[in-house]
Order: structure tokens, then sequence, then C-alpha cells
């Protein structure tokens, strides 16, 4: 009977810590990443505005 207690603790433990790690690499994948990259392409709209402003004004 103890031994398949522990056999039942081990894997339940086992199945909610992937299910754990699953939905935080969803979120991630869902929410994070499309914010970065978001960002990402804001900063090099700005350092493309910034290059085009000081080579219209170099001469």
């Amino acid at each position: 009977m103890k031994h398949k207690f522990l056999n039942g603790f081990v894997i339940g433990t086992v199945s909610t810590v992937g299910a754990i790690a699953g939905s935080l690499l969803a979120f991630k994948k869902t929410v994070v990443d499309p914010i970065e990259e978001k960002e990402n392409q804001i900063e090099e709209s700005r350092r493309r505005a910034n290059r085009k402003s000081h080579s219209a004004h170099q001469g």
C-alpha cells in the first residue's frame, strides 16, 4: 500500500510541475514575446528615424 501511495505521489508531482512549466511557456510565447518584439520594432524604427534625420542635416 505504501509503495502505491509513493508512486502516485511522485507521478502527481511530476505531472503538476510539467503542467505549470507548460502553462508558463505558453504564457511567455503568447504574451511576453509579442510585447518584446513590438518594443524591438519601435526601437529599430526610432534608430532609423534618427539616422535619417542626422543624414538629412549633413550638408
